[in-house]
């Protein structure tokens, strides 16, 4: 049976300690986990239809470099015993004072104070004005018309509206104005459009 000792010996595997670690190539602090070109998921369009995996990976330029603790982690920017950390004390005395209260008021039998409560989500909804209609609003009435009667009154709409436009103008054909007025116009030119 093995010992313990004989145990790690065989299962510490040296390529992972960090003493013995070799630095990657470049300079790198660790081994490049560059991706091959059968990982690499960005393409480039190469012409005919075809596309290539980018090759144009660069290399940072602080390769091999460790950043100092400063550029890691965010600095103070204030002295210790600033304003804030007086605030925050106020804030902690405040919130001590609360519960020696609480206390308090439960050994005496009553009731402890009640700080200003903040209304729940149902509460607020409770009190909202339900929004009402304009007592002037009317709804459209009805035309009673079918609807090949409405197309009808359209379209003669649209031709009084075309007929004045080209008198003002002083043109003949609905096709000369640069704007057309009738859905037969608009349908004719998306047509010849195409």
């Amino acid at each position: 049976m093995k010992t313990f000792q004989q145990f790690l010996t065989e299962v510490y595997d040296k390529e992972l300690s960090t003493a013995t670690r070799q630095p990657g190539e470049g300079g790198r602090v660790r081994t490049s986990r560059k991706k091959t070109d059968s990982e690499i998921r960005r393409v480039k369009a190469v012409g005919g239809g075809k596309t290539a995996p980018v090759q144009s990976y660069k290399d940072r330029k602080d390769i091999g470099t460790q950043k100092p603790r400063s550029q890691r982690e965010q600095q103070p920017e204030k002295e210790r015993g600033s304003a804030a950390d007086a605030q925050k004390a106020a804030a902690l005395a405040a919130r001590r004072k609360a519960a020696q209260a609480r206390v308090a008021a439960r050994k005496s039998g009553g009731s402890a104070p009640v700080a200003k409560k903040t209304p729940t989500a149902s509460e607020l909804l409770a009190t909202k004005k339900r929004q009402t209609v304009d007592p002037k609003y009317k709804p459209q009435k009805a035309s009673g018309m079918t609807q090949s009667e409405r197309e009808a009154v359209t379209k003669k709409g649209e031709k009084k509206l075309r007929d004045i436009r080209l008198q003002t103008t002083g043109k003949t054909k609905e096709s000369e104005l640069k704007y057309p007025i009738t859905k037969k116009e608009i349908a004719r030119r998306r047509k010849a459009s195409k």
